[in-house]
């Protein structure tokens, strides 16, 4: 038993959907949460720039007492997870091999879809990871930049002209493909699953966030870090950029609230 903090890191508040399901697989532990927002969002950046900004997520939190680390970024994961393990020195996972797995074993006919960031598009992680698992399967991927200012700004109603449009050309790219099961891999995706849902009509959403979640839980249990309390565990969040406007956002992932919110450098 490891009575420490875990940590968990995002580009912003996306990473609060890992949070909110951390939460109820393990209401004593302790979270200690990075929200990059003076860097946000991830999806457009090279891959230097993304290993640079996973390097010092992961040494913040490590710094602050972190015994192991969720990467709930969906295009760090994809794109350079193995930098958060060598500069953290920690046990890590990311958001990718739970969301394939529960996609290959959700899909009825063999046709699945990755909605993501467009630098998780272009990395070819998830559909490589699929693969793995169950090679006959066709992926269709899309990587669009409109959806995480969206979540960032507190913007997910279908009835917002914005999110309509953005959900609404999200789900035409994926128009002939067949899909019955989407993946959401950016973990901003799931605060937009409504408006979502009712552009991709009688499509599974697979939430990334939820299955890292999940992943990591059986990571923690493995390595004996799970902690011996049962109840009462914290959420303390490190932002990079504006505190004001990062809790405003929170609260729609975190219905029960942050306990701590403190600015930290970028």
């Amino acid at each position: 038993m490891d009575s420490r903090p875990i940590g968990v890191f995002d580009s912003g508040v996306g990473g609060l959907s890992a949070v909110r399901v951390l939460r109820a697989l393990l209401p004593g532990e302790d979270i200690l949460y990075f929200g990059d927002t003076a860097n946000v969002p991830y999806g457009g950046k090279s891959v230097e720039e993304l290993r640079a900004l996973a390097s010092a997520s992961s040494r913040l939190l490590a710094g602050k007492g972190a015994k192991a680390l969720l990467v709930a970024c969906g295009t760090v994961s994809s794109n350079c997870l193995e930098v958060v393990g060598r500069a953290s020195g920690l046990p890590c996972c990311g958001v990718l091999r739970g969301a394939a797995l529960r996609a290959c074993n959700t899909t009825r006919n063999g046709r699945v879809g990755v909605l993501s960031t467009e630098a998780t598009a272009r990395s070819g992680a998830f559909e490589r990871e699929i693969r793995a698992l169950r090679p006959e399967l066709a992926v269709f991927s899309f990587g669009t930049s409109r959806l995480v200012p969206l979540a960032e700004a507190g913007r997910t109603e279908y009835s917002d002209p914005l999110v309509r449009e953005a959900v609404e050309d999200a789900a035409a790219r994926f128009s002939g493909s067949g899909i019955d099961t989407l993946i959401l891999g950016c973990t901003h995706f799931p605060l937009l699953a409504p408006a979502l849902a009712r552009a991709f009509e009688g499509v599974r959403l697979i939430d990334s966030g939820e299955t890292g979640a999940g992943e990591f839980m059986g990571l923690l249990r493995a390595r004996g870090l799970l902690s011996a309390k049962k109840r009462g565990g914290r959420v303390t969040a490190f932002v990079s950029g504006g505190i004001e406007s990062f809790e405003r956002s929170a609260g729609l992932f975190l219905p029960g609230g942050l306990d701590d919110i403190r600015a930290v450098d970028a």
